[in-house]
């Protein structure tokens, strides 16, 4: 069945009535501040009912930006098993992954020579950038981490948490 985007009211749409994930204020202004500086690129998914499948934290974003309509796409032909499955899957495998931090750095740099004021808007936080932008300058503070980059694997960020693909 192919999808298609289509506009409507945000008041048309409905929160799922368990969220999957946790949005602090600080997260849905970096959503919100994405949406406005690149526009509301990742439709929202909704059932038939228009209940959020995938999408609440734009949802939020949008609601902060007082937006009156949005894109979404209906997943229509899901079951309600499928409907839950695929909620939890979407928010769990785009995090079962890292950063190939050689490709990560490289962009940024193109980035910070392209326009640095964007760097905001990455989601990283400054210190996350600078820890990453030193390793192309000194990279005797993190021998291990820069000979790694030729090998394969995953470790958390001394930072965030998260999984950075090294």
């Amino acid at each position: 069945m192919p999808l298609s985007i289509t506009f409507i009211q945000l008041s048309h749409i409905q929160l799922p009535t368990k969220r999957l994930k946790s949005h602090p204020v600080k997260h849905i202004q970096q959503i919100a501040d994405s949406i406005q500086a690149f526009g509301f690129n990742d439709p929202i998914a909704v059932d038939e009912a228009g209940e959020i499948v995938e999408g609440v934290g734009r949802y939020l974003a949008a609601q902060r930006l007082g937006l009156e309509t949005l894109p979404v796409i209906r997943l229509s032909h899901l079951s309600e098993a499928q409907k839950k499955a695929y909620r939890i899957a979407h928010n769990k495998i785009a995090s079962n992954t890292g950063f190939d931090l050689a490709a990560l750095r490289s962009e940024f740099e193109a980035l910070c020579q392209l326009d640095e004021s964007l760097l905001s808007l990455t989601g990283f936080e400054r210190i996350e950038l600078d820890d990453l932008l030193k390793l192309r300058e000194l990279p005797e503070l993190a021998p291990e981490l820069t000979e790694s980059l030729s090998e394969s694997k995953t470790v958390n960020c001394p930072h965030c948490g998260g999984l950075v693909h090294v």
